[in-house]
C-alpha cells in the first residue's frame, strides 16, 4: 500500500516538526516537503514533477498567507486535497478557506486528532 504524500506549510519549526512526527507515526503517510512562507510553498506545490496528495496549510506565515496559497492553487486547478491547520479557525475564516478550495479547516489547539482521522480516511479511500 503506497503512503499518502503530504506537504506541510507551517512557519513554526517546533509545530512543524511535531506535526510531521505525529502524522508519520500515526498515518500511512510521508511528508515530501515543507515551506514556511507563501512563495516557497507555491514554488514547490506548482513545480512540475512534485507530487503530493495532501497540502496542510497554516494561515499566518512568515511571508504571505495560507489564503494566498489556497487561492493560487484553486486558480491553477491543483489536484491535491488541501486542509487548513490554524490557531484562528473562526467560522468566517473557515468559510473563506472552504471557498478557496480547502476541504477542511482544523484548529491547532483542539483538532489534531480529527486531522489525523481525516488523513487516515484519505489513505483508506485512496486507490490501491
Amino acid at each position: 500500500m503506497p503512503l499518502l504524500k503530504a506537504f506541510i506549510v507551517e512557519d513554526s519549526a517546533v509545530i512543524r516538526e511535531n506535526l510531521i512526527s505525529a502524522l508519520e507515526e500515526m498515518v500511512p503517510l510521508t511528508v515530501v516537503g515543507w515551506a514556511d512562507d507563501e512563495s516557497s510553498a507555491l514554488g514547490w506545490l506548482t513545480e512540475p514533477g512534485h507530487e503530493c496528495d495532501l497540502a496542510i496549510i497554516d494561515i499566518f506565515l512568515r511571508g504571505g498567507s495560507g489564503t494566498g496559497i489556497l487561492r493560487a492553487l484553486q486558480a491553477g486547478g491543483a489536484s491535491m486535497d488541501r486542509v487548513v491547520l490554524t490557531n484562528y479557525a473562526s467560522p468566517d475564516l473557515a468559510r473563506q478557506c472552504l471557498a478557496y478550495g480547502a476541504v477542511r479547516v482544523f484548529d491547532k489547539s483542539r483538532d489534531i486528532e480529527p486531522l489525523i482521522a481525516f488523513c487516515q480516511s484519505l489513505r483508506a479511500a485512496a486507490p490501491q
